[in-house]
């Protein structure tokens, strides 16, 4: 808990077997709840992360964002809930500076930038540099919002996760909440993290098809908001209640 906020955390993991003890370890001391998002693993993965103390749910479906969305129908009442990777990429102890604005009602949503923080050589590969800004300059063009990363590590106020009414199942879940935000008006902040070479090989840009499959994703949702938003005859995004 923080600032009387609960606080739940939730990690989508694929095989993670040798990376998600090490995250759980590490998570702060203000996280009240952990869901870990088993995404169809073919190892320990799920009897780590119950080792750990964490809740486990499967989502058999492949799917970064199938996995997300079979996690938060067990995040309770948490007040603010955060996004990591299982892969112990992200830096736990850096969570507070992502839930801090939020928890003194000073912003909705915070996303922590890996371009803006420390990162590890190697830990962010070249496709994924020109994906962040390709993607980060066409959310500005098309809806005036200035972004530098897409990355993972976030927190949202759960009152208004709700709001944008998420749907993505894969590729674009992180680009959909970023522009789902922009089009609701929601107070987005970017705060500087840390990010190291992730234990094991991506599923996404540790393959050329995942790269490939990735990009494509993040433009087609991109360009379906864009649609959207500029015409006449189909609603923009709305903020659900």
């Amino acid at each position: 808990m923080h600032l009387g906020r609960r606080i739940a955390v939730v990690i989508p993991a694929l095989n993670e077997e040798r990376a998600i003890g090490r995250v759980l370890a590490d998570l702060p001391p203000l996280v009240d709840l952990t869901v870990v998002s088993d995404n169809g693993s073919t190892d320990r993965t799920a009897d780590v992360a119950r080792a750990h103390g964490a809740i486990v749910v499967a989502e058999p479906e492949r799917g970064y964002g199938a996995a997300c969305l079979a996690a938060l129908r067990h995040v309770g009442d948490a007040d603010i809930v955060v996004f990591m990777d299982g892969d112990y990429s992200d830096h736990a102890a850096e969570m507070a500076s992502l839930v801090q604005p939020i928890a003194s009602g000073d912003a909705d949503m915070v996303i922590g930038s890996r371009v803006l923080g420390a990162r590890e050589a190697g830990s962010l590969t070249p496709q994924q540099r020109f994906g962040n800004w390709l993607a980060t300059c066409l959310i500005r063009l098309i809806w005036g919002v200035s972004y530098t990363d897409l990355g993972p590590y976030r927190a949202i106020s759960a009152k208004a996760l709700r709001q944008l009414g998420m749907t993505d199942r894969n590729y674009g879940w992180t680009v959909e909440m970023q522009i789902r935000a922009a089009v609701a008006g929601l107070r987005v902040r970017e705060v500087p993290v840390s990010y190291r070479r992730r234990i094991g090989q991506s599923k996404v840009s540790g393959t050329i098809k995942g790269t490939v499959m990735a990009g494509i994703k993040i433009l087609s949702v991109i360009g379906r908001f864009a649609f959207r938003s500029r015409s006449p005859s189909r609603a923009s995004p709305k903020p659900t209640a």
